[in-house]
């Protein structure tokens, strides 16, 4: 199966990464072109690239730009340490992040002959990774729902948010090349509409026919009997199978529990932090309060604030199944996710 889709956001070109600026989507789609960590930093923090494999993914090419730059300096090894660092500053939730990071110390810790070609290599061999995990999750995904469907999925879990194909929209992408689903409903996904902007607009260039909703219509959907399952990704996922997602993922998880719909979390198994006992030691990050007000508001005197918390958690005892590359675990709640651990 080919891994070329017609939505890449990352592209490596052995010198330098294009980022797609998801920002920009769907009216622009313009690439911005960074040669030093810094600026990949910058884009992860902009959110120009999004979606915790393709945070991950980035970050590993940001480090080989930072050792790029920085060797042979007799202290390229300190430059590209502080680098790391920074990258992974720029996000606090998504567990691959660091992940990948750790990868990659790994590589300058082995001393090889040629640093800047072993650290390539490693960067390139998690992005052909990523793709060839979604490919097999997809199938997974696809294979676990079985028959004809029809599916909500939330926030943007497709090629945008990771190597390539994608998680929630990998079992999507297969799920329609099997002539599996009836239909596929995308919420908007307030507050920077990934929904809107980004899974319907990937959904179309591959010809893949999608119906956007309202947020605060998928109780009514769910209720009218119109979804089978509903798919997501996820950000960070603990040891019991608690899973942190794009916030609105957990009220999704409670009205699917009270209308019968069934949830599935498709995620790489670099997703999983068994560090981390339950959701509740997750940290959540909270961006600017400025993204969700008004100019009108952004003044100092002004009575009106926001709370913006990115991500929220949903208890593994409101999903169905948790799918990764390397196996399926249903009913997490009962089993937890060890089985699935590299």
């Amino acid at each position: 199966m080919s891994s070329q889709l017609s939505v890449q956001a990352l592209q490596w070109t052995g010198s330098s990464l294009n980022v797609l600026d998801q920002r920009a989507l769907p009216a622009h789609i313009r690439y911005d072109e960074y040669r030093d960590a810094a600026g990949v930093a910058d884009a992860i923090v902009s959110m120009r690239v999004r979606g915790a494999p393709a945070i991950g993914i980035a970050a590993a090419y940001g480090v080989v730009l930072s050792a790029k730059y920085h060797y042979p300096d007799p202290t390229w090894q300190d430059k590209v340490a502080r680098d790391i660092d920074l990258l992974a500053a720029s996000r606090p939730t998504a567990v691959n992040l660091f992940w990948a990071l750790a990868q990659m110390r790994d590589v300058l810790a082995a001393a090889p002959a040629d640093p800047l070609a072993a650290l390539a290599a490693k960067a390139e061999a998690i992005h052909a990774d990523d793709i060839a995990a979604n490919y097999a999750m997809g199938e997974r995904g696809a294979d676990l729902i079985g028959g004809a469907c029809s599916v909500l999925t939330h926030c943007n879990a497709g090629a945008l948010a990771t190597g390539g194909y994608g998680t929630a929209l990998g079992v999507i992408r297969s799920l329609h090349r099997r002539g599996q689903i009836n239909k596929v409903y995308a919420d908007e996904t307030r507050p920077w509409l990934q929904g809107a902007r980004l899974t319907v607009w990937e959904l179309a260039q591959d010809g893949i026919p999608a119906t956007l909703i309202a947020d605060s219509a998928a109780a009514w959907l769910m209720k009218s009997g119109k979804i089978d399952w509903i798919v997501v990704g996820a950000d960070r996922i603990t040891a019991n199978g608690d899973v942190a997602n794009k916030i609105g993922t957990y009220s999704l998880a409670v009205l699917a529990k009270r209308h019968g719909v069934k949830l599935m979390v498709a995620a790489p198994s670099s997703t999983l932090d068994l560090s981390l006992a339950t959701g509740d030691a997750i940290e959540i990050e909270e961006r600017n309060p400025n993204e969700l007000l008004a100019d009108c508001y952004l003044g100092g005197d002004s009575l009106v604030g926001a709370w913006n918390p990115v991500f929220d958690v949903t208890p593994a005892e409101l999903i169905t199944a948790i799918v990764t590359e390397r196996g399926v675990v249903v009913d997490p709640s009962l089993h937890g996710v060890r089985s699935l651990a590299p």
